[in-house]
């Protein structure tokens, strides 16, 4: 299997955590950039980032707006009666879908449900870059570890986290035999309010705890903004030309916030360099 493009995953079984919120503004970041991308979604019942690319073209096709699209595939869960089979023809079709893809595009971009499935595991074993978004509140951080809540300690590790370790693991394994790499896990704080607080203070030291004790790393996060809600239903993200007419209302300072916090997280994931030189750079 060629290895050419870099696979970022976002990726976390807790649903509502804004994965594809995520994954469509950094395939949209690379594209204004010049970059090849492509969008993959394993997310067979919500679809979420299926119907953002979909909102993204009748936009596009509404307005004859010049705006960059990923190519974007969505791969079905295998409804069989035999699991063995079902996962058996998830592992060929996603093996097939990223085989078409690492030569032509520089990133792939995959975004996962918010459950453990076959799909999604075999995303994150894919993953060179994993990126788990996690809401800024306590609940929301036993996605990865059980916490005491006196001391901020992380007392046990969750079963995502260890299927994201046994992953890595393998690849790491893999690399030993000159045929994986490295999964690079970066947690980002999702949502952050805008008012600072004990709790946003507690959510962020327990993040690097955790983090320390499963060996990855933390990213500034995105602040909680109502831009967002906006741009969904249109297919847009903070990196498009935005205007009155698109949005209901003209842009304000939050938008500009929004795309330096993205643009922070992008050099954040330390992603390896690509030759732009066959593709003219979009103006962002």
């Amino acid at each position: 299997m060629a290895q050419d493009a870099h696979v970022i995953v976002v990726g976390n079984e807790k649903g509502g955590s804004g994965k594809s919120t995520t994954a469509l503004h950094l395939a949209v970041y690379l594209l204004h950039q010049g970059h090849g991308v492509a969008t993959i979604d394993v997310d067979s019942r919500q679809q979420t980032l299926t119907r953002y690319v979909r909102n993204r073209r009748a936009t596009l096709e509404a307005t004859g707006r010049d705006v960059p699209m990923p190519s974007h595939v969505h791969l079905p869960t295998a409804w069989g009666d035999s699991i063995r089979e079902n996962q058996r023809a998830e592992q060929d079709i996603f093996a097939r879908a990223m085989d078409g893809l690492r030569q032509q595009v520089d990133y792939i971009v995959i975004d996962t449900p918010g459950f453990d499935g076959n799909l999604a595991r075999l995303a994150h074993g894919a993953a060179d870059t994993l990126l788990t978004p996690v809401n800024d509140s306590m609940i929301d951080l036993d996605v990865l570890a059980r916490i005491d809540l006196a001391t901020g300690e992380p007392l046990e590790t969750s079963p995502y986290s260890r299927n994201v370790q046994r992953a890595r693991a393998q690849r790491q394994a893999e690399t030993e035999t000159e045929t994986g790499g490295n999964i690079d896990w970066v947690l980002m704080r999702n949502r952050i309010s805008n008012l600072g607080s004990r709790n946003a203070s507690t959510v962020q030291d327990s993040l690097e705890r955790i983090a320390a004790r499963l060996g990855c790393r933390v990213a500034d996060g995105i602040a909680e903004r109502v831009i967002f809600r906006s741009l969904f239903p249109i297919g847009m993200t903070v990196f498009d030309p935005l205007d009155a007419a698109l949005l209901g209302s003209a842009p304000s300072i939050s938008h500009v916030n929004a795309r330096q916090e993205y643009r922070s997280l992008v050099a954040a994931l330390n992603l390896p360099d690509k030759d732009e030189s066959a593709r003219p750079a979009a103006a962002e």
